[in-house]
């Protein structure tokens, strides 16, 4: 494809830019509701300000369960009125949201009101103060918007907070259906509970379905590239998507843990997760065993699902682009019954892609996920969820080293063969179960099952890479992963004196089989000169011609039980104490009968503390310490495995909402080390020692939200000390860890024009910088830095989008990732164009 010219392309994004101006929409009061009657002639923003000398204070909230709605009622002083803008109603994800100006809170139950689980299809209700004269109520739907009434009341008037599918264009602007925020309040991956985030204690970033759509993502190391941080660490050549946090976890086997709403799959390789079933992605950063069990100390991904939906909901998308790209998907939900009570979700997408890399495989993948949530009554919910991916593509090994950089070559180069591939199979199934024995008490079980199959074809394997020469060596591997995982949890609230807790007793039971089949002939290499490649100099075998290798069992079955108590002091000082006790037992066995097996029993506890203070309602100030572990398969010279790595990890940080609160700012600092680490072992260099140790430390920078209405901005900014501080090897102490960039950056920012001819019209610019890396841990060869730059336009009206973007338009060549050796180099995508149509009904 022929790349447009950087500069042209630059000059048409100012200038479009620069045409887009914003501009305001018109409000349209919202209508009361037949019960109520107003007493007040007044039904604007601007005659109510009139009337108006000083903020409304809010001196009681009430929240009442009805048969068929759910009502909030604003109490203010006898001769105060509530100053009621339609504009400032909206419906972002699952919450109705309401902010009210001139209007500031004195409650009995302090700087805010809080009350959760009000009725079945409303998990939360709250109410704060987001600005000196401005209050904000946010009611959060279990799954998906409420679809009973909920209302907002003060004084004699009641005003409709849902939104309404079958409501003119008039009518959608007061019930705030607008494009979707960057901006998510709470997240539950960093506590086990739906907490808002600027009341969390620790660092969690938030990647929103509006960000997946808006920069048209269709692989997850796109959308993780947006929290500071996070870098991408390999495919493991065609196996799964990896990622490093904070500098841990791009060193096989001990990789990033991947989980799916909570679950994660125990085995050797993770899969290549779709984000076309995805809500949102939330990154929880830092030693987090506390919850999640045996994980590497930077922290874990989290891909929430989406869920089944209370209304009817259609979409159908078509991409296409660059490489031959087609990309139809399609995305279902609603009622089954009359009464609301089954509810659905169908989640389905085909792929095909041509690689840009010298190879004969075409991408092809299917992914389809059909979720049902049953609303047994109005205390028990039940959910079913599955997901199957099937995918066929190139096993892509990358480049290779030359002298102390990257070989010269052109980054579609191939040091394999052009008809390497791997097939690779993920399913999952699975319930969630939920009961309500009160508004303070409710038990969580659930149960997921998953598989994950991966098989190359012979592939010709780049072992060493000696100036120009790489060596390879036929190979062939298989592998079968499979998990069964049970978790159950117990959360109440309840008081101690003044003293709010909210607590959680969990327990979850995991058994995993693991087992990988290699051929391999180490008697037949194949050399191949990257300056002058032949790839047909050597006959490829067929896989009966190879000999075994390997062919290995692993079984583990694992046992973790946590206390964890979020503890409410005062009305602005939080803290969060748990602790985590774990026991694992692993049984390894060779299946070809060459070694004897190996058996470990391992337990740990794990600590985890983190304390919040608000100073203002929208600022917080926060610190934490926490601990993991993760055991390893490694052997000493005895035979015997070694024991768990340990992470440790402090952090201290702010967040602050800017911008009347549509902006959230998280700066932190951080200080993990991570222990135990195998090392080679000196007095017998084919086996490991647990004497290493390695310390990463840095600041961090997110900033995600809304400037102005229409304006979204997403960046993150970066800087990490990576560091050896014990080895075996002296050489290598004080070297850092290969892949990991200093300095890394990144921003999305869009513009939707609000009002006029053109409203609906956005665009979008962004660019992700990373430093230069060092290609393995001796330090002996870097990997250059690089800045791409990329951009969208896009239109929506109605129920109709149509999108445009732009990936890499500098056309930057680069290296994504490395594995630590002299091959395995990840070449960055090119230039790209990805274009979409959808329609939603």
């Amino acid at each position: 494809m022929k790349s447009a010219s950087p500069l042209s392309l630059s000059v048409l994004l100012v200038t479009i830019g620069l045409l887009a101006a914003p501009a305001g929409a018109e409000s349209v009061p919202p209508e009361p509701l037949d019960r109520f009657r107003s007493t007040a002639p007044a039904t604007s923003v601007e005659s109510w300000l009139a009337q108006a000398d000083r903020p409304t204070t809010v001196t009681r909230v009430v929240v009442t369960p009805l048969p068929d709605e759910l009502e909030i009622a604003l109490e203010t002083p006898a001769g105060q009125s509530l100053l009621i803008d339609a504009n400032q109603f909206r419906a972002e994800g699952n919450q109705l949201i309401a902010e009210i100006s001139n209007a500031n809170l004195s409650l009995p139950e302090g700087a805010e009101f809080n009350q959760a689980d009000p009725t079945s299809e409303v998990s939360s209700v709250r109410i704060w103060q987001i600005a000196p004269d401005r209050i904000q109520v946010v009611v959060t739907g279990r799954n998906g918007l409420p679809t009973q009434d909920v209302t907002l009341a003060t004084g004699d008037l009641a005003y409709g907070l849902n939104v309404d599918a079958n409501a003119s264009e008039e009518e959608l602007v007061v019930t705030g259906q607008r494009s979707p925020s960057y901006r998510v309040p709470n997240a539950s991956s960093a506590t086990g509970t739906d907490t808002p985030i600027l009341e969390t204690p620790f660092s969690v970033q938030v990647i929103p379905q509006a960000v997946l759509r808006d920069q048209q993502v269709i692989n997850i190391e796109d959308a993780l590239t947006n929290v500071s941080g996070v870098s991408y660490a390999g495919s493991n050549s065609g196996r799964e998507a990896t990622v490093s946090i904070r500098g841990f976890g791009n060193q096989y086997p001990a990789t990033v843990s991947v989980l799916r709403d909570g679950y994660r799959l125990y085995g050797s390789f993770q899969a290549i997760p779709e984000v076309a079933n995805l809500e949102q992605i939330e990154v929880l950063k830092g030693p987090a065993s506390i919850l999640y069990g045996q994980i590497e100390p930077g922290g874990i991904i989290n891909l929430v699902s989406k869920q089944p939906l209370a209304e009817p909901f259609y979409e159908v998308e078509l991409q296409g682009g660059s490489n031959e790209l087609i990309r139809p998907r399609i995305d279902f939900g609603g009622p089954l019954t009359a009464d609301g009570s089954l509810r659905y979700r169908l989640n389905s997408v085909y792929q095909h892609q041509a690689p840009f890399r010298d190879f004969e495989t075409d991408t092809n993948r299917f992914s389809i996920a059909p979720a049902l949530a049953w609303k047994i009554s109005d205390q028990t919910d039940l959910s079913l969820n599955l997901e199957y991916i099937h995918q066929k593509g190139p096993s892509d090994f990358g480049l290779s080293r030359f002298e102390d950089g990257v070989a010269p070559v052109d980054r579609e180069l191939i040091i394999t063969d052009p008809e390497d591939s791997i097939t690779t199979d993920y399913f999952s199934t699975g319930y969630q179960f939920e009961h309500r024995f009160s508004d303070n008490w409710k038990i969580r079980n659930g149960f997921r099952y998953i598989s994950y199959d991966y098989d190359y074809s012979v592939v010709a394997l780049p072992l060493t890479a000696n100036g120009p020469r790489v060596t390879r060596f036929y190979a062939d591997q298989d592998g079968e992963d499979q998990s069964y995982t049970l978790q159950t949890s117990l959360v109440g609230t309840f008081k101690t004196g003044s003293i709010a807790h909210q607590a959680t007793i969990g327990l979850d039971l995991n058994r995993s089989e693991s087992r990988i089949a290699t051929l391999f002939d180490r008697s037949k290499p194949s050399i191949i000169n990257i300056f002058d490649r032949n790839y047909d100099a050597v006959v490829r075998p067929d896989r009966s011609d190879l000999p075994p290798f390997n062919d290995d069992l692993t079984t583990a079955n694992r046992l973790g039980f946590y206390l964890q108590d979020q503890i409410n002091l005062t009305d602005n000082l939080i803290v969060v104490a748990g602790l985590r006790y774990d026991t694992i037992g692993i049984e390894t066995e060779d299946q070809l009968g060459r070694r004897e097996g190996n058996n470990i029993e391992l337990s740990s506890w794990t600590p985890r503390l983190g304390i919040l203070y608000r100073p203002l309602p929208e600022l917080s100030l926060f610190a934490n310490y926490s601990q993991s572990f993760r055991p390893t398969t490694s052997t000493g010279a005895d035979g015997s495995i070694l024991k768990p790595e340990e992470g440790e990890g402090f952090e201290v940080g702010v967040k602050a909402e800017l911008f009347d609160r549509r902006l959230l700012a998280t700066l932190t600092y951080f200080d993990i080390t991570k222990q135990n680490v195998p090392v080679t072992d000196p007095d017998n260099l084919l086996f490991s020692v647990s004497s290493g140790e390695q310390r990463n430390r840095g600041l961090e920078l997110d900033l995600i939200g809304e400037l102005l209405p229409g304006w979204k901005i997403l960046g993150s900014y970066a800087y990490i000390d990576s560091k050896v501080t014990e080895d075996t090897n002296e050489a290598l102490i004080g070297n850092r860890l290969y892949g990991i960039p200093e300095h890394k950056a990144t921003l999305w920012t869009t513009y939707e024009i609000q009002s006029g001819s053109f409203k609906g019209l956005g665009f979008g610019a962004g660019f992700e910088y990373a430093s230069d890396r060092y290609g393995n841990l001796a330090n002996d060869y870097k990997i250059g830095d690089y800045f791409i730059g990329n951009a969208a336009i896009f239109y929506q009206r109605d129920n109709y989008r149509f999108a445009l973007n732009f990936r890499n338009f500098t056309d930057e060549t680069y290296i994504k990732s490395t594995v630590g050796s002299n091959t395995g180099l990840e070449v960055g995508t090119p230039f790209t164009v990805t274009g979409s149509a959808s329609i939603r009904f």
